[in-house]
């Protein structure tokens, strides 16, 4: 990669965006002013202002020690931070310029030399021109001709020095045509968003890649002699191969050409893996030992032209050991890669992305002590990789290894990012004898076991549907509390529901909450067919019907759990089997037991009537304030209609404290309406969450109402009926009916709360992520009870209108994708403290301190 600027007006000097450029010239050749107009101000650091950050004087020479260790330092921190920096010092020695190539090696960047090779003649001119002016910053004319002397004498050399781009400037004319072109480094696939089929190691099993290609979608093209050269995705999908394409498996030709043509038709992408490098070696007739399939592959080989060998090494040779994709959010290597390495460029971190970090020893097998690396990751980036045989998928801190072991019997995997979803073959045989036992990276826990660290600290959960998600220590704390003293028993904890966020705030005069923005907001995601479903005033709940209580770990009488979002049981122990029982019978009754398949079930709804779990808060809040303000206005009206007979002109202020009294009485007629007897106890069924080894998030809302009604119908004093709409919002007949729909559930004389919008196809992801499950919609007079009597007030609307709905937004959908997670891992099964993992998070996460009234 050691090239020299062309001799050419205008060249662009190419320059790594993660990179140490070092300015090399005599003093005088121009360095400081071509860094003042190429460089940003905090990117260039200069020898003379560290000469005067220690000593106060740049000239000072006996201060240059101390002025490089600074210098050093600082640059060290911003490559740590992954910052272009530029040393603009002289440089003209190559032990000055060995430090700085430690220095950016030390730190996983590429070192670039900028060299000013101008006339000595020149540089002497100029310093004499700046003794003439005054300057502090002058280089005695002998000082000037050692340095030119030195710099010509070890030009040839800065190649072997270590510098990865050498670019010389010979004079005036070039210095000032030249240009600074920034290029990313070959890793950094940031922009690649996907989506992307990441495919784990392959291992000559050509056949299996056939299979899986076709599994995951892609048409295979053959050549002549049907041999397979490419694969296409019908959607744009494109594959991502993890390495170690060859060995132990029958045909590593096959697989090459293959995965050479979809690379080359840009329908892939690929790292190499150890294999591939040993591959090249034995090609280009180095000595290599041939085991471990090397041997197989190269007999493979042989039977290939010397052409397809020619570009099988110009192939491999060429891939980049990592690439990180997707703004960030997404690095894959081979072996694997620690935080510290991402985006970074050095031979140290290609040998980690090739082979991992050993321990140096070997075990009882003979094969390297490999440091669980993994274990310990917590960076933002989701990892993929292969290079050591597993026999399933499990994500560990945000990575995942995808080598299943085909070529051993196992399986050959592919997981679909962003979907974070694993698409497996099986090995069609076994075409190799494993060294050691295929044994997952991290030893597996007891199952049923739950640890307090598995909740204390900071916590990162991976989900299928968003990723990553963090909880820091305030909120794990605030969770943990919850959970140990008020939850339910955690095995029978299987899920949590989302928050739910209001739209943004209404343009609509009189409105703080209005249908249009909540149909704005899905228009604006891509989505044009939602359902409105009424919102009912109850407690949300979810109701656990299970018929095998052993699948649980629970007694015998056992029949389910019903408890609050804060998973805080909803009954007493009797009051709840009763219940249990009757929703058994309804669900055999109304054929869903059968339909499903499954001897439990997972419903989500809404308890009523409200005052259920709300009876305190009723009457220690809503009542005390109604019944005291409804006094004092009363009280204050006929004080006022005395003065107003005694001839006192009050009209204005008795104006004011009747509008104030009329504001109490809906407030209290409001509330009023949400309070209920014992005997009205309805469930509100609206989502089947999931029963037996299935989930439905991605069933449509109609399929879910459709069982609900027929729950609704066999036992209507059991549940509730939810009024529905489904609307098309590119045509405003109908939207308009969703609103005057709306407006007439939350209508004074109607008295309901209000409706919540949702995609009708249920789950939906567009290219930003996981789009809002529900916007709930809240009537005029119902939001009297959260934001108070005279709310409608201009005056209060407009502070109103500044509240910010975004935090909000953003926890509903972290807490939805963990919803998700917690019922992908009850229905594979998982042990509950995977599950607990999922379902504790949302808790946590409630422990933001957001207003409540949102």
């Amino acid at each position: 990669m050691n090239r020299e600027m062309n001799n050419e007006r205008g060249s662009a000097l190419a320059i790594p965006n993660m990179s140490l450029v070092v300015l090399i010239g005599a003093s005088g050749s121009g360095k400081s002013t071509f860094a003042r107009k190429h460089f940003g101000e905090f990117e260039v650091l200069s020898s003379d202002t560290f000469r005067g950050m220690v000593s106060n004087d740049e000239n000072d020479q006996a201060a240059t020690t101390a002025a490089f260790e600074a210098l050093q330092f600082v640059a060290g921190k911003r490559l740590d931070a992954g910052l272009l920096t530029v040393i603009d010092a002289t440089s003209v020695q190559p032990s000055a310029r060995k430090e700085l190539v430690a220095l950016a090696r030390e730190h996983d960047v590429l070192p670039v030399a900028i060299v000013f090779d101008l006339p000595e003649s020149l540089c002497v001119a100029r310093n004499a021109e700046r003794t003439e002016a005054g300057s502090s910053r002058t280089v005695p004319a002998g000082a000037v001709k050692r340095q030119s002397d030195q710099l010509r004498r070890s030009l040839r050399n800065l190649g072997r020095e270590g510098f990865r781009r050498v670019h010389i400037l010979r004079d005036e004319d070039q210095v000032n045509a030249a240009t600074i072109q920034r290029e990313p480094l070959l890793n950094d696939r940031s922009w690649d968003r996907g989506p992307f089929d990441v495919i784990g190691d392959v291992h000559g099993c050509r056949s299996e890649l056939e299979s899986l290609l076709t599994k995951l979608g892609y048409e295979i093209t053959r050549d002549e002699q049907g041999r397979p050269t490419d694969a296409l995705h019908p959607e744009g999908r494109r594959a991502l191969f993890l390495g170690d394409l060859v060995d132990r498996g029958p045909d590593s030709a096959g697989v090459l050409r293959l995965v050479m043509g979809m690379v080359g038709a840009e329908h892939a992408l690929a790292v190499p893996g150890n294999h591939e490098a040993k591959l090249v070696r034995a090609l280009r007739g180095a000595k290599v030992t041939t085991s471990h399939g090397l041997a197989e592959t190269l007999a493979q080989l042989s039977g290939e032209t010397a052409e397809f060998r020619d570009q099988v090494v110009e192939f491999c040779d060429g891939l980049v050991a990592h690439l990180v994709l997707d703004g960030g959010d997404l690095v894959v290597a081979h072996a694997g890669l620690k935080e510290q390495y991402h985006g970074r460029a050095s031979g140290r971190v290609r040998e980690y992305a090739l082979y991992g970090e050993t321990t140096g020893e070997t075990d009882e097998y003979g094969l390297p002590v490999r440091l669980p690396w993994a274990k310990d990751y917590r960076g933002k980036a989701a990892v993929l990789y292969g290079h050591t045989p597993v026999p399933e998928v499990v994500w560990t801190n945000n990575t995942a290894c995808l080598d299943t072991a085909c070529a051993f019997g196992g399986s050959l995997s592919a997981l679909r990012y962003p979907e974070r979803e694993v698409v497996q073959v099986p090995a069609e045989q076994q075409w190799a004898e494993p060294v050691r036992p295929i044994q997952p990276l991290i030893p597996e826990r007891e199952p049923g076991i739950l640890r307090l660290d598995d909740v204390q600290g900071r916590i990162r959960v991976e989900t299928s549907t968003h990723g990553r998600i963090g909880i820091d220590e305030k909120q794990s704390a605030g969770g943990l509390e919850t959970m140990s003293r008020w939850a339910i028993d955690p095995r029978w904890l299987l899920y949590l529901p989302p928050t739910m966020s209001p739209p943004k705030t209404s343009t609509v005069p009189g409105f703080l909450e209005h249908p249009q923005e909540a149909f704005e907001y899905f228009l604006k995601e891509g989505i044009t067919e939602v359902i409105c479903e009424e919102k009912h005033m109850g407690s949300r709940a979810t109701v656990l019907v299970a018929r095998d209580p052993a699948r649980f770990g629970a007694p015998a009488h056992w029949r389910g759990a019903i408890y609050t979002r804060t998973g805080r049981p909803f009954f007493d122990a009797a009051a709840e089997l009763e219940y249990l029982k009757k929703m058994d019978r309804a669900l055999e009754a109304s054929g869903v037991w059968e339909e499903l398949d499954a001897d439990w079930i997972l419903l989500d709804g809404e308890m009523l009537p409200w005052s259920l779990k709300a009876g305190d808060l009723i009457r220690d809040l809503y009542a005390s304030v109604s019944a005291s303000g409804l006094a004092a206005t009363g009280a204050a009206n006929r004080a006022l209609a005395a003065a107003a007979d005694s001839g006192l002109d009050v009209a204005a202020l008795s104006e004011r404290i009747k509008d104030r009294h009329d504001d109490l009485e809906r407030f209290r007629d409001s509330y009023r309406r949400y309070v209920g007897q014992a005997d009205e106890v309805r469930f509100a069924p609206f989502q089947i969450l999931a029963a037996g080894d299935n989930t439905f998030e991605r069933r449509d809302h109609g399929w879910h109402l459709a069982i609900a009604d027929r729950l609704v119908a066999e036992a209507p004093e059991l549940f509730q009926a939810t009024g529905r709409l489904r609307v098309d919002l590119e045509d405003p007949a109908q939207t308009e009916s969703a609103v005057q729909w709306w407006l007439s559930l939350t209508s004074a004389e109607h008295g309901g709360e209000g409706m919540v919008v949702k995609p009708f196809a249920n789950l939906t992801r567009t290219a930003k992520g996981l789009v809002q499950p529900g916007i709930k919609v809240r009537g005029r007079e119902y939001l009297r009870i959260i934001y108070g009597p005279s709310y409608t007030e201009e005056r209060d609307l407009k502070r109103l209108r500044e509240r910010n709905t975004g935090q909000k937004r953003s926890l509903a959908g972290r807490e939805y994708a963990l919803g998700i997670e917690a019922l992908h891992r009850v229905a594979r099964s998982e042990p509950v403290w995977r599950i607990h993992e999922a379902v504790f998070a949302i808790l946590a996460l409630e422990s933001d301190p957001i207003d409540p009234r949102l």
